[in-house]
């Protein structure tokens, strides 16, 4: 994609898709000015994208790279861009430059086997070149030339620390990338607020053909899952990331314990266990609790009441091997009634595999599946009613009853994605749309356009 420069009819600047192009994963998108070249995420491939760890284009011309989030899709390849000879700024919000070293370190862990002393150092390098930034502050991204853009980074409501991010060229003209935007009305963290201009948008897709349940109505059904299970006995399995998913779980589940519950149900919900499976989650959820200006109010007002919604009795973390494998045991031995929160989301790995191979077969079990399944992953296979799936090398038949609940994902659905392009002051020249499967980004653009929101709207899966 380019824009002409109408007094000279020369390309002012150029934008390359490395990733998300036809798909949702693998973010990464490199911006060509004639004063220099921005990255914007690096991120892996996952599912039946998954592609080599390794970076295939040039990198040591490339000036800063900009993160929009700690997500392993817009984070996981950068190891592999500072392997190939990346040395340049890292530019990031504040929370995201707390949080990315320790989502990297357990990426490197599970997925390469890599010795501490080896992340270290390249957690030690990536620390180095980080530059955060407070939000909503320009700041200016130069090189030995002199400036190449002004960025700011803007609150996308994604996950903590999440951002949409505007690059201002010297010409004045305004580029928006969105990362990640997450839904309204969540009640940990604020809405995205639309940029007042945006020239060109380069905006997600992932439910661009979809809507998800409404936020007040999530609650109420996991309230309705969590009594049947009590009911039945039996384990309520959660697949869920580390950042944002959790801790948007942890919250709804202390607010229904805290106000929500009549007697009855209250007397029964003491007895059961929330178990946080995953010591990733429980460093994350501590940087939630550390960054509490970054909540929404909902949060805030939970807070200043005298609750912890991130942090309360019920809620048991297990770190160890050990003690993950003598629960897991346990709960297929027993049948008692637990709420077991493990990663991963699309259960492609971690420790809720272990989990879901004991308890899949067992018609007491339920399995919440909260966010987005990538086709290839078992969670994908899982939600699209396989009765068995292959789990190490065994295969497992599926009596458990499975359940999708779109509220509580942790991105914006067609009607919010298409209410953030509404609410640009400016109309946009150009509107881009990536991270989304091709089905996806149809049904966007279809919506973009019948609504007349920008001048030309492109597919980057066509391209």
């Amino acid at each position: 994609m380019q824009i002409i420069d109408q007094k000279t009819k020369q390309s002012t600047f150029h934008i390359t898709h490395h990733g998300a192009k036809t798909g949702v994963t693998g973010s990464c998108h490199q911006l060509d000015t004639h004063n220099g070249k921005l990255l914007i995420d690096c991120g892996s491939f996952q599912g039946d994208e998954t592609k080599p760890l390794k970076v295939d284009f040039p990198v040591k011309d490339i000036d800063a790279l900009l993160v929009t989030h700690t997500h392993i899709d817009h984070i996981g390849r950068i190891p592999w861009l500072l392997a190939a000879g990346f040395r340049a700024p890292i530019y990031c919000t504040e929370a995201t430059a707390n949080l990315m070293p320790m989502m990297l370190d357990d990426g490197l862990r599970l997925q390469l086997g890599m010795k501490a002393r080896q992340r270290k150092r390249i957690l030690n390098l990536i620390r180095s070149l980080t530059q955060p930034i407070e939000y909503g502050v320009w700041s200016s991204v130069a090189n030995a030339f002199g400036t190449i853009a002004d960025i700011r980074f803007q609150p996308a409501g994604h996950i903590l620390g999440s951002s949409y991010i505007e690059v201002k060229l010297p010409d004045q003209q305004v580029l928006v990338f969105s990362g990640d935007l997450g839904p309204s009305n969540t009640p940990l963290l604020p809405d995205p607020k639309s940029p007042k201009r945006a020239d060109v948008l380069v905006i997600e897709s992932t439910y661009g053909d979809k809507t998800h349940e409404s936020i007040a109505s999530r609650a109420e059904r996991l309230k309705t899952l969590i009594n049947r299970s009590l009911l039945d006995g039996g384990v309520v399995i959660i697949p869920a990331f580390s950042v944002g998913r959790t801790q948007e779980l942890l919250f709804d589940i202390e607010s229904l314990i805290a106000k929500s519950l009549n007697e009855d149900e209250k007397r029964a919900w003491s007895t059961i266990p929330v178990i946080l499976d995953f010591p990733m989650a429980a460093k994350v959820t501590e940087q939630y609790r550390a960054f509490k200006t970054l909540w929404g109010q909902e949060a805030k007002t939970t807070l200043d009441s005298g609750r912890h919604p991130l942090a309360f009795d019920q809620c048991i973390t297990i770190n160890t091997h050990s003690d993950h494998i003598g629960l897991v045991n346990r709960l297929k031995r027993t049948g008692e009634p637990a709420i077991v929160i493990a990663a991963s989301g699309m259960c492609n790995g971690g420790r809720v595999l272990n989990y879901l191979k004991a308890l899949l077969a067992d018609k007491r079990t339920d399995v919440i599946l909260a966010g987005y399944q990538a086709r290839g992953t078992l969670g994908h296979n899982i939600q699209r009613g396989d009765k068995h799936v292959n789990i190490d090398g065994e295969n497992i038949d599926i009596n458990a009853h499975i359940h999708t609940m779109s509220g509580y994902s942790a991105h914006a659905d067609q009607k919010d994605l298409l209410a953030f392009i509404a609410g640009i002051e400016s109309r946009p020249n150009e509107i881009r749309l990536v991270h989304g499967d091709l089905h996806a980004q149809q049904a966007l653009a279809k919506k973009i356009e019948a609504s007349g929101f920008a001048d030309k709207v492109i597919i980057a899966a066509d391209r």
